[in-house]
Order: C-alpha cells, then sequence, then structure tokens
C-alpha cells in the first residue's frame, strides 16, 4: 500500500531472523509483513489481540451519530474515535454506511446500531450515560468555554439539519464549536474531532501517562519508509 504522502510504501516487511513468540503475533504478518495503518506498538499483532488491548484502555464517552438521509461523514467519525479511543460508536437511523471514509479503522472500534432516536435513549439511560449535543443552536454553550462531562455520550446530528428534535429534547446539555467565517456549520466529522479532543483536553492526561509508560516490544529494523 502506498502513502500518497510520500508515494512509498508504508509499514514494516517481513520479520527478519527468528520470529517473537506470543500469542498476540499474526504468523502471516510476520511472514509477509505488515502494511496496516497501525502505530508501532501493534506492528505484526493479530487483529483481535489489538482490539482487546485497546478494551483494556478505552475512555468514559461515548460517540453516537444521527444517519438519516446520508452518511458523509459517519467514516470520519468512526476514524476519529478510534484515534481518541472511545469506548463506543453510536449509528442511529440506518444500519449502511460507506466505511471508506473509515479508513479500516471500524475494525478496531467497537459500533453500536440503534432504530432509533428512542432506542439511543433508552440504551443511554440504562448505561446512566448522558447525552452532551454537538450542535451550534440558540442557547448552546460554547464549547471552549465549557468543560465535557467524563462519562457522557457526544452526539452528532445529519449534515444539514443537525441533531433531531428528540435528540435535542433529550439532551442533557448542547454545545456549540466557535467559528469565523462566512459559513453557518462545518460539518459532522470535523465537529466530532473538535469535541473529543476537548473531552481528551480535560480527561485524558492519566491515560497519555499510562499509553506512555506501556512497555514498547523490540521491533526489527524498518525496511519500508512510513
Amino acid at each position: 500500500m502506498d502513502d500518497e504522502r510520500t508515494g512509498h510504501d508504508v509499514g514494516v516487511g517481513p520479520w527478519p531472523g527468528p520470529w517473537p513468540t506470543g500469542a498476540h503475533y499474526d504468523p502471516e504478518l510476520l511472514a509477509a509483513g505488515d502494511r496496516r495503518n497501525v502505530v508501532d506498538r501493534y506492528r505484526y499483532w493479530r487483529l483481535a489481540a489489538i482490539v482487546a488491548d485497546l478494551d483494556a484502555r478505552r475512555h468514559d464517552f461515548h460517540v453516537a451519530i444521527e444517519n438519516w438521509q446520508h452518511d458523509f461523514n459517519i467514516g470520519t467519525v468512526v476514524r476519529n474515535a478510534n484515534a481518541f479511543l472511545a469506548a463506543e460508536v453510536h449509528i442511529v437511523g440506518r444500519r449502511r454506511w460507506n466505511r471508506r471514509g473509515a479508513m479500516v479503522t471500524d475494525r478496531y472500534q467497537h459500533i453500536r446500531y440503534h432504530p432509533d432516536a428512542d432506542d439511543l435513549l433508552v440504551w443511554a439511560r440504562g448505561a446512566g450515560l448522558p447525552l452532551v449535543g454537538i450542535d451550534n443552536l440558540p442557547g448552546a454553550v460554547q464549547l471552549e468555554r465549557a468543560t465535557l462531562p467524563r462519562r457522557c455520550v457526544l452526539v452528532f446530528g445529519q449534515e444539514g439539519p443537525g441533531l433531531s428534535e428528540p435528540v435535542r429534547q433529550a439532551c442533557a446539555q448542547v454545545f456549540s464549536i466557535a467559528q469565523y467565517g462566512s459559513t453557518r456549520s462545518i460539518n459532522a466529522g470535523v465537529a466530532s474531532g473538535i469535541a473529543m479532543h476537548a473531552w481528551i483536553r480535560v480527561h485524558a492526561g492519566e491515560y497519555r501517562d499510562e499509553v506512555r509508560a506501556l512497555p514498547i516490544e523490540a521491533t526489527p529494523p524498518r525496511v519500508l519508509d512510513v
């Protein structure tokens, strides 16, 4: 697979020399090389082993996106959720969405489907998680001046209409993202990244320390450019 930025192959080649031991290693990747878009820690790991390791460290926030008309932003939302280690992504409405935008990160991210807003609300109440809407609505609190709750579901609406009325009514809080240009709104994919990072800035300090302290197993020198 080529990196569009450099035109070079991405990843690492076959493992030279004796193979490392451990059930988390994938023999096929050790033999053929690992060209996946994963951090160095997970080179040559089995998919299930990567997910299990992520599950042990997932954050306390969930992300929900409404999918009634089209799914232009869902792939980006899923990719952002993986990058910021969200507990789960909830897709409300249609189950079908274009996975290309997720860049394969949906394999590592838990996704739950809800047929309608009521189903999401029932689930959130059962989990004890407040819904936190992200939308530029009248009366919304500026995200830049607020602190997101540690345990919550960040909810994003459909491109154009934004949050549906049932979800708006169910949100414990609604936050807006400051904009300074001529457009009325930014798309949900971009908004999701901003909101998730706002959560990370407040609540993920100890997680960064834990990740930094994780042992990184020795890997052979790279034979492909990254």
